[in-house]
């Protein structure tokens, strides 16, 4: 799911054009609304993918639909993206919120804001190919090839683990392939495991009918939460969203997305 930076640039620009055309928002665009432009992948499901109709949903998504419903004077458009262009995109301006299961660290909170409000809380899981007895846990990644994708929370918590034991871990870094790509190299042998969502892992599983499974406890857990740019819009989108999340969460709707699109409760309290 990685390109270059300018690729990236370009692609973005281009969908970016495309979204403020599709009218993703129920809002009515003649409205006066101000539009702010949503980033989000579209190739992760069950949080943000492109379904038969070629229509952008998953949970992700329809939480921030239903944000917009509640959020006067704003229209969210989404502006699909890899995983690569997607903070690149915040920073220029060309969209003002991203919405793509990102996980808080000190690195991103020295650069992005993040709702206090959370609404997700996602797993990390080891996955291996099916039948496979002999990786359990963290410790016993040590001396294996481990698919990694830059930047993302799973790849930071390999990164973490090596910097503190002699980097074990082999990690072989994708540059250009989505999630589903580094899923493919586990079953094909490429490498000898992945890190990644449960939820994401078994819908992709599904869809492409993979060899491969989630194994062992979880390794981490991690609360999710939308990331603003950090300026004066940021932060007033921030204020104004905060309020609405934990609404969202008192009226069970976050609980209903939830259990509707990964098939269980993954609120935090």
């Amino acid at each position: 799911m990685k390109k270059s930076a300018l690729v990236a640039a370009i692609g973005l620009s281009l969908v970016l054009l495309t979204g403020a055309l599709s009218g993703c928002s129920s809002k009515d665009a003649a409205s006066g609304d101000k539009v702010i432009y949503v980033g989000t992948q579209n190739d992760y499901p069950p949080f943000a993918f492109t379904n038969e109709k070629n229509e952008l949903t998953g949970y992700d998504v329809e939480v921030v639909k239903e944000i917009d419903k509640k959020l006067d004077g704003y229209k969210f458009e989404f502006v699909p993206s890899g995983w690569d262009g997607i903070f690149m995109a915040l920073e220029s301006n060309k969209i003002q919120v991203v919405a793509d299961e990102i996980a808080k660290n000190p690195e991103r909170e020295q650069k992005y804001l993040f709702s206090d409000e959370s609404y997700f809380q996602a797993q990390s899981v080891i996955v291996v190919k099916n039948g496979r007895t002999d990786i359990h846990s963290l410790k016993d990644l040590e001396g294996k090839k481990v698919a990694a994708s830059v930047g993302d929370s799973y790849t930071q918590l390999l990164e973490q683990y090596n910097a503190k034991n002699g980097n074990k871990i082999i990690l072989k870094y994708n540059d250009t392939g989505t999630s589903s790509d580094n899923l493919q190299d586990v079953q094909n042998g490429r490498v000898d495991a992945y890190v990644n969502d449960p939820v994401m892992t078994a819908a992709t599983i599904k869809k492409e009918g993979l060899q491969v499974e989630a194994i062992g406890d979880p390794v981490q857990t991690d609360d999710i939460n939308l990331v603003f740019k950090k300026d004066k819009q940021g932060e007033e989108l921030k204020a104004k969203i905060d309020p609405i999340i934990k609404e969202l969460k008192t009226d069970g709707t976050l609980k209903k997305l939830s259990e509707q699109w990964t098939g269980g409760e993954y609120i935090p309290q």
